[in-house]
């Protein structure tokens, strides 16, 4: 039975793990964080991730974890709103929607749905590809030498893989001048409920402050603010201390988020960025999702091309018949780009104004945003907007 080695336990590798596996090969997933990963940002279904749930028989289960959504709004320094826009704005395809869950939710879905099909080893990365005369030999962190006959990179825009394989991360990354820190916070009796809302407060200077629904009794916080660099990801007394520092005079909830930051298990802090390359692939390695062609969260597709990329390289194997004759995995690789090539250049093609529209550098930028997210939602502009957010589009249906 033909081998695969999945690298990266996130929306696109538990995918195409759990795909493949369903089409007889064996799978392992390597992960290298300890256990599935928690909170995290929320994630659309519209699109081409519910006809790729729907596919795998997981839409209904994934309906059942949606978010109360109400949809967003934007406050000043003293919490009075700028601008609101309803999740029925424009149809439903408006900024935020009713169909949308936390990632780490969809992740475990996925993940649980592969079963005893796939075996996943937590805590685990490679060290070392190389080729061999029938497959890929891989050298792991900890457990022992193993060759397989595929190895996918999913591992996200910080690829180790597409490092080993393809070359050093600054080669291939168009930094956007954002960087986002976000994380969980649990509700107290004290904290300011949100309602559904994902609201966020723009200060000047590109610096935003967001808090929208999670779970019961928990809220998804976000920063974002104007850099290109960060502190080391093991320094996070640097990484807090930068935060203090940036969001030192802005309004609203922010010294309360920038403590709870501090006693958040799932802070993160990472640069907005894209990953750009002319091959996804290279022998038997090929890369998949965010570390292929990480779009950035500002393009709003993150999980519908994971899912779309990760259903487009299941089928291309499967179409090449490469389980029974694993030397037409080539042309399967091939064809795999070829159909998520012009999705991926879609998505890595920002709605204009998009960076400046997600922390405006002045206050007179911060208002003349809140007039323009007003003034779309009225006649005559309304109508135009509704059939440009439909065009948007997250993905085509499958």
């Amino acid at each position: 039975m033909p081998r695969v080695l999945v690298v990266g336990a996130g929306i696109a590798g538990d995918t195409v793990a759990l795909m493949l596996g369903r089409a007889g090969w064996e799978v392992t997933v390597a992960e290298i964080a300890p256990a599935l990963r928690g909170g995290g940002q929320a994630v659309d279904l519209r699109g081409d991730c519910r006809a790729v749930l729907a596919r795998l028989g997981l839409l209904d289960e994934v309906l059942t974890r949606l978010l109360d959504q109400r949809g967003a709004a934007w406050v000043d320094g003293d919490g009075r709103r700028l601008a609101a826009m309803p999740v029925e704005a424009f149809d439903g395809n408006g900024y935020v929607s009713k169909e949308e869950l936390l990632r780490s939710d969809l992740a475990r879905i996925l993940h649980d749905a592969a079963g005893a099909r796939v075996t996943h080893l937590f805590g685990e990365t490679v060290e070392a590809l190389e080729d061999a005369p029938h497959g890929v030999s891989v050298r792991f962190r900890d457990a022992p030498p193993a060759e397989f006959d595929l190895v996918i990179g999913a591992d996200g825009a910080h690829s180790r893989v597409r490092r080993l394989r393809f070359g050093p991360e600054e080669a291939f990354r168009r930094r956007l001048g954002l960087a986002h820190a976000w994380f969980t916070m649990d509700e107290t009796p004290g904290t300011p409920p949100v309602d559904g809302w994902f609201i966020t407060h723009n200060a000047p200077g590109s610096r935003s402050v967001e808090a929208r629904p999670g779970h019961p009794g928990q809220q998804e916080i976000g920063f974002t603010f104007a850099t290109t660099s960060l502190p080391p990801r093991h320094d996070r007394e640097a990484r807090f201390a930068l935060l203090d520092r940036v969001f030192a005079d802005v309004g609203w909830r922010t010294r309360e988020l920038l403590a709870a930051a501090r006693h958040s298990p799932d802070f993160a802090l990472d640069t907005f960025d894209q990953i750009h390359l002319p091959k996804w692939s290279d022998g038997r390695v090929v890369l998949l999702g965010d570390s292929a062609w990480c779009a950035s969260p500002l393009s709003g597709l993150g999980t519908a091309l994971a899912l779309r990329g990760a259903a487009a390289l299941a089928d291309a194997v499967e179409a090449a018949d490469a389980l029974r004759l694993p030397h037409r995995l080539s042309d399967a690789l091939t064809a795999y780009e070829s159909a998520m090539r012009p999705r991926v250049r879609d998505a890595q093609r920002l709605f204009p104004g998009r960076v400046r529209q997600a922390a405006p550098r002045t206050g007179f930028g911060i208002h003349t945003v809140a007039w323009l997210i007003r003034q779309i939602q009225k006649p005559p502009l309304a109508k135009t907007f509704t059939r440009l957010a439909a065009g948007h589009g997250h993905g085509q249906p499958a």
